[in-house]
């Protein structure tokens, strides 16, 4: 009962937050500059929340990890311009085809205005994901046979092919080809005007996020339902949750049915966000765009470091596990022991070699390694040869940063003596060092990897000799093949 009480007061509270937060957006649109980079942000953040919260209930609920959402967004959006281009405009839209295939405007059927207009934009919306799911429910078939890594193969292959086909030139008539759909009611339809034509109340960035909220809050119900419930026991253990009498094949493609629905409503958003609709722009870097804009924008914005990036992604997280209710407050006292305890073992290796590095120098160990390899030889191969060793032996007690700090200046001038690019010696000195960073004694990376995988050192070394072997052997084309780490950033025309 107590429970319950907490549950209803919850959810009064999540929607009375809703309800302030459409109501400032109405507010700053309409006493802001309506074209304003804030605007634009605000509408592709909404849309992309959306889509990322249906690749969530995909990947991160039920744990089938997918790749394809660029392709059910490509779907949703042309499904969504095909059926409200007004059909005065199609002859102008599809003027290298001869008119279009389809010869009717959904906000036309439904007798146009503002009513017309929200009836037609719905429906479209919702006919765009169900072309989305169907798809999904087809390709599911055989694709959610697949596990892992062999999945995101394929659904990836799928957003390809589907593009591809999208831009086939027989189906012109349908999907313009390659050209740019447009001239569909987008969020700016949505502004209320006045006799003139003047603009009295702006809509159009309260459209995206009523429009995703409503989606959100609907994928949330999922997921705190039994279906919901039976998605996380199937990421979970498979197995289990196939003794407890739920049907694996049904679950997953039920889940990849509503993930895919919600992208395709999302790419009929984004279409409206963009004013068209174009195959070229439903590209793999779409996917990759919904899952990292969050830490990645940020950090190209400015907003924060790489550093302060990953505290915001930990923060982002956490918000969203206590609105899907996946952790509690002692639970998350549990999450903070284990990674106190992970990040003290890096934080200890990182100490220790920065206080190796500081004796090194302080010692002057560098300016005696120099003088010592410079005496032996005036060879570049075998000076190459020499510093490699120095690097890797260095690299497996010490951190990175204070074993750039001390080697730059030691190495940089000798190996421009005999004319190697700057390009070069920085690749040979973070791949010497990033090998050390995989090798025992300090082996920062490694020891996390092993701390993750709940497992020890002698087991994981025997299978760690033939990547060291590879390893190696990039190594020494980096060294001695300068094509290797020039030939690109010539080509770009960057040396």
């Amino acid at each position: 009962m107590l429970n319950e009480k907490k549950s209803k007061r919850g959810t009064v509270i999540a929607l009375l937050c809703a309800l302030a937060l459409l109501a400032l957006v109405i507010l700053l649109e309409n006493t802001m500059k309506p074209t304003g980079m804030l605007f634009t942000v605000l509408k592709k953040g909404a849309v992309y929340a959306l889509v990322a919260v249906s690749m969530n209930l995909l990947n991160g609920f039920t744990g089938l990890f997918s790749l394809g959402q660029a392709g059910f967004m490509l779907l949703g959006a042309y499904t969504y311009a095909i059926l409200t281009i007004p059909t005065a405009d199609r002859e102008a839209v599809y003027y290298l085809y001869n008119g279009s295939a389809v010869n009717f405007s959904l906000p036309e059927l439904f007798g146009g205005g503002a009513v017309g207009l929200v009836l037609g934009v719905l429906l479209a919306l919702f006919l765009g994901g169900c072309a989305a799911a169907a798809v999904a429910w087809l390709i599911g078939l055989p694709v959610l046979r697949l596990k892992s890594d062999y999945l995101a193969i394929a659904t990836l292959g799928f957003a390809e092919i589907i593009r591809a086909i999208f831009q086939w030139d027989p189906l012109g008539p349908v999907t313009n080809g390659a050209n740019a759909l447009k001239s569909f009611p987008t969020f700016s339809s949505f502004n209320i005007q006045n006799a003139d034509g003047k603009v009295i109340l702006r809509l159009s960035t309260f459209v995206p996020f009523l429009l995703a909220g409503v989606c959100v809050a609907v994928i949330v119900l999922l997921i705190n339902s039994t279906y919901g419930r039976a998605f996380k026991a199937i990421r979970d253990d498979e197995v289990a949750a196939e003794a407890m009498g739920i049907n694996l094949a049904r679950h997953k493609r039920l889940a990849f049915c509503i993930s895919s629905f919600f992208a395709g409503v999302g790419g009929g958003l984004f279409a409206m966000f963009a004013n068209q609709a174009q195959a070229k722009v439903f590209t793999t870097a779409m996917t990759y765009e919904i899952l990292l804009i969050v830490v990645i924008g940020g950090i190209i914005g400015g907003v924060f470091s790489a550093t302060e990036g990953s505290a915001i992604a930990v923060v982002y997280a956490l918000i969203l596990a206590f609105c899907y209710r996946s952790i509690n407050l002692k639970s998350l006292w549990k999450i903070i022991v284990d990674s106190a305890k992970m990040s003290g073992m890096v934080v200890f290796l990182v100490g220790v070699s920065n206080i190796l590095g500081w004796v090194m120098a302080f010692l002057q160990i560098p300016d005696a390694v120099a003088a010592a390899l410079l005496s032996l030889t005036s060879n570049k191969y075998i000076i190459l040869l020499i510093m490699n060793v120095i690097l890797l032996v260095s690299g497996t007690f010490m951190d990175v940063t204070p074993a750039i700090l001390i080697f730059t200046p030691l190495f940089l001038p000798i190996c421009q003596s005999f004319g190697m690019s700057t390009i070069q010696f920085g690749l040979i000195l973070v791949y010497n060092l990033c090998i050390g960073n995989i090798t025992p004694p300090v082996g920062n990376a490694l020891f996390v990897g092993i701390k993750v995988g709940r497992t020890s050192l002698s087991k994981v070394m025997p299978y760690m000799l033939m990547y060291y072997v590879a390893i190696i052997g990039g190594l020494l084309l980096v060294t001695f093949i300068p094509a290797v780490s020039t030939a690109l950033p010539q080509a770009m025309g960057l040396m």
